[in-house]
């Protein structure tokens, strides 16, 4: 999440581990939950992650895709993932590992990409998780339960075995290109491409790309007060100008002007 410390000021975040039957394909299980006074609203702004979600919302939310309240399925997005929070309302939800998701259902994660769709018809017993309490701890058993149901006689799965493999290796900031990664992984870049986009839903230009911002921005929301040049070529950027616009295309502001507002904060 973009400036997690105003985040905190307006919205109640939890989260928590998702039980063992489950781990295989679930990331974590999270919530937030907000109950703001009249005429004041929160932009929460996600980068967002190569991830699948899987999610119940209630109350008064305003997000590209989900236009009301109900389980929902949303597949990665691409750009800068913004949620406006209003009144009284809550989301929990299940963050699928990447390629968990449709490692469980066999739907294709490109369908999903930059999609939010009702998850009814999508993943068969989610109908039963409207009125699930908005509280991570407490919605847990039965989201795990209904992954677990799912996953209940399905075999080994080499390809989802594979896309951990590359998630694995995306975490050496090392890897800064798409060749090296495919090095890593034993596997042609088109062969990566195919495998990404069945069970991601993005290449992995992508990925690489999204890992690297993602260091660059927890590195400044951690208090980072070294130069952006340095930034930059730590991130694996060899033009700080390049670095500059990337950045300043996700996240809406200028590396500067992020870290900046997060010191005035």
């Amino acid at each position: 999440m973009l400036r997690p410390e105003q985040m905190a000021r307006h919205v109640a975040f939890d989260e928590t581990a998702p039980t063992a039957g489950a781990a295989p394909w679930v990331e974590r299980v999270w919530s937030v939950t907000w109950d703001l006074p009249e005429g004041v609203e929160h932009v929460n702004s996600i980068v967002p992650h190569p991830s699948v979600s899987l999610t119940v919302e209630r109350g008064e939310v305003d997000r590209d895709g989900a236009p009301g309240p109900g389980v929902w399925v949303t597949g990665v997005t691409t750009r800068r993932f913004d949620a406006v929070c209003r009144g009284r309302g809550g989301v929990v939800g299940v963050k699928f590992h990447p390629g968990g998701f449709s490692a469980l259902t066999g739907i294709p994660a490109a369908e999903l990409t930059d999609r939010s769709r009702l998850a009814d018809g999508l993943v068969p017993g989610s109908a039963s998780l409207a009125d699930l309490p908005l509280d991570a701890g407490a919605a847990c058993p039965a989201l795990c339960t209904l992954v677990e149901d799912l996953a209940r006689g399905r075999g080994p799965d080499l390809g989802y075995a594979q896309v951990g493999l590359v998630v694995q290796h995306l975490q050496d900031p090392s890897v800064t290109r798409v060749d090296d990664l495919a090095d890593r992984c034993g596997l042609s870049v088109r062969s990566l491409q195919r495998l990404l986009r069945q069970y991601v839903g993005v290449g992995p230009k992508w990925m690489v790309a999204r890992r690297r911002l993602h260091d660059a921005v927890a590195t400044i929301d951690s208090g980072y007060d070294g130069s952006l040049a340095d930034l930059a070529a730590a991130a694996g950027w060899y033009d700080q100008n390049q670095f500059a616009r990337d950045f300043t295309a996700l996240v809406g502001t200028t590396p500067s002007a992020y870290r900046d507002r997060a010191t005035a904060d």
